[in-house]
């Protein structure tokens, strides 16, 4: 225990920054160590090995502070909805250059970010400086502009393709009948290596309810890995939040984006 308590001396500089308590650092372990658990127990109920589930922190709420925490505790893979915040955050925080796939070392407190939420097309340049992760391509439009900013900037782009599978019209994604004419198009982006497929379920208090979306997901990758229209390599799947992850990982859930489960009640000092 002493380790740990030494990895967070910076946080007892006296200086005027928002900084997690002691308790709240122990909480942070503790919610942490919840998800983990139930992520493995999720895998557990359905014959797969949890080191296949990969564990995105979606930070957009959260104190820069209660972040270095968790990135002190391995958590190196955080998400963010907006470009903007992530471009800042990248700044100070720093941004790691590791492919998606590639563990990152457990030493590593240098993140690995994700973008998760719409893009637009101008800010796809400012996004490019930042990661080559995004899990929310869904135009054929917007592919294009990856590719032609990639290309310029000389890198890969990791991505998977957003449907809108429950078909809610106030939120992005492409729908599940455009999934020919949109890997058709990713398949002439040289530049963007297509990993898998995420959606984002309904919000509803019964986790269940997410079940058939989450398994409506599986089986259009199913479906575009059979035809040949995805490679071999798309074969993961970015779906379930806080409240329905680990359904999403019964149903096949390769990452799962999660925020408050980690961050409820991570107190910091006043």
């Amino acid at each position: 225990m002493a380790d740990k308590t030494l990895k967070y001396d910076f946080f007892l500089s006296g200086n005027d920054r928002p900084m997690p308590t002691p308790e709240g650092i122990e909480r942070l372990r503790h919610n942490l160590a919840d998800v983990r658990t139930a992520i493995a127990e999720a895998c557990r109920r359905s014959s797969r090995d949890p080191a296949d589930v990969r564990l995105v922190a979606v930070t957009k709420y959260t104190e820069l502070d209660i972040i270095r925490a968790l990135l002190a505790e391995g958590v190196s893979d955080l998400g963010e909805n907006r470009v903007q915040q992530l471009s800042k955050r990248s700044e100070t925080l720093g941004a790691s250059n590791i492919d998606m796939l590639t563990p990152a070392p457990p030493t590593d407190a240098v993140p690995r970010w994700h973008m998760i939420g719409h893009v637009q097309r101008n800010k796809v340049k400012a996004l490019l400086r930042h990661t080559r992760i995004l899990h929310s391509l869904d135009s054929v439009r917007l592919a294009n502009e990856l590719e032609k900013q990639a290309e310029g900037l000389n890198l890969t782009v990791d991505a998977f393709l957003e449907f809108n599978v429950a078909d809610e019209q106030a939120k992005s994604g492409a729908p599940p009948a455009d999934a020919a004419v949109l890997t058709e198009a990713v398949s002439r982006c040289p530049h963007i290596r297509l990993h898998g497929l995420m959606t984002m379920a309904p919000y509803n208090p019964d986790a269940e309810a997410a079940r058939p979306h989450f398994a409506r997901l599986r089986e259009l990758l199913e479906q575009l890995r059979h035809s040949g229209a995805v490679g071999r390599q798309c074969v993961h799947l970015s779906m379930g939040m806080t409240i329905d992850y680990a359904v999403a990982v019964e149903e096949g859930a390769t990452f799962v984006r999660i925020g408050s489960a980690l961050f409820e009640g991570v107190e910091t000092a006043p």
